[in-house]
């Protein structure tokens, strides 16, 4: 039996996906965002992986060594990668000789990170809290954003897996985007509680949190899985309002915005009209990105503000 090959050494320098060139040699890092075990025609076995970073995704295939490398690692890892750029159906794979779990690092180098500034758009979710005119409802949405422990989660989240805002900081941007639409609603609309809207616009989003485990992919959590961003974000709204026993009939109607599939008040159609019209955008700035021409697209997502 042939060694396998030796496991790397040292720290290589980062080659990201958008490089990757069909007959080059890659010694790097990425995250697992899938990995299969299937087997071939003649029935050897093989892994079949999705390795990703944020400027996105390449198969990848282990034919040799397939029981030793399949220990080395587990989907959702961060990975260190020895392989071969092939070109298979118009689109490069790797073909990996190599391949070990690390250290996770910092998620941002393995998943898509917000299209806007994070530190501004945190600021600008404080401004748009204290905005709330309503003194309880202020105090619950203040509540709920100065947890220590979920604000930088919170912050990190995606909004969703693979549809709009599918990258690190997505809920955050996401939610600020819907709340300043509601603002602008409720002064078209002076008929609208500008409050609950607010309070609701504000909060639906902030599940994503529980919904979305940190790390290097972006995967759902079991609860994220079965119960969704939206009831999560509920449940964090009633613990806080039992935690500050706010009148039940303020905190009813932003429960029912944030969670209902049929709204039954203005304030929670204006809500989820206002989420469609951002998803709807952002989808729609994505597709865009992804058919233009090489020199006219703004580049992968990173941390820092970029154009979105």
């Amino acid at each position: 039996m042939v060694a396998p090959p030796e496991r790397p050494s040292g720290t290589p320098d980062k080659v990201w996906v958008r490089d990757l060139a069909p007959g080059q040699l890659v010694d790097s890092t990425f995250a697992v965002a899938r990995k299969d075990r299937r087997r071939a025609r003649n029935g050897s076995p093989f892994l079949a992986v999705e390795l990703a970073d944020r400027t996105g995704r390449v198969r990848g295939t282990v034919f040799d060594d397939v029981p030793l490398l399949d220990t080395r690692f587990e989907q959702g890892d961060t990975v260190r990668v020895l392989g071969t750029v092939e070109e298979y159906r118009g689109r490069a794979q790797l073909l990996v000789r190599a391949i070990e779990r690390i250290e996770a690092g910092d998620p941002l180098a393995y998943v898509p990170g917000a299209r806007r500034d994070t530190e501004d758009l945190d600021g600008f979710l404080d401004f748009l809290a204290a905005e709330i005119a309503d003194s309880t409802l202020r105090a619950l949405v203040e509540a709920l954003l100065a947890d220590g422990r979920f604000r930088p989660r919170f912050a990190g989240a995606p909004a969703t897996v693979e549809g709009h805002h599918a990258y690190a900081g997505g809920a955050l941007q996401h939610t600020v985007a819907v709340a300043t639409i509601c603002r602008e609603i409720a002064q078209l609309h002076p008929g609208l509680d500008e409050s609950v809207l607010g309070a609701a616009a504000l909060t639906f989003c902030l599940g994503a949190a529980d919904a979305f485990p940190p790390g290097p992919t972006i995967h759902l959590s079991e609860e994220g899985r079965l119960l969704g961003v939206g009831h999560l974000s509920a449940r964090r709204v009633e613990h806080a309002a039992a935690r500050l026993r706010s009148p039940r009939d303020r905190v009813v109607p932003v429960l029912h915005a944030i969670e209902s599939p049929r709204p039954r008040t203005p304030e929670a159609s204006c809500l989820q009209a206002a989420i469609l019209l951002d998803a709807g955008v952002q989808e729609a700035l994505d597709a865009q990105r992804r058919t233009a021409p090489a020199g006219r697209r703004s580049g992968a997502p990173t941390a820092g503000p970029v154009e979105g």
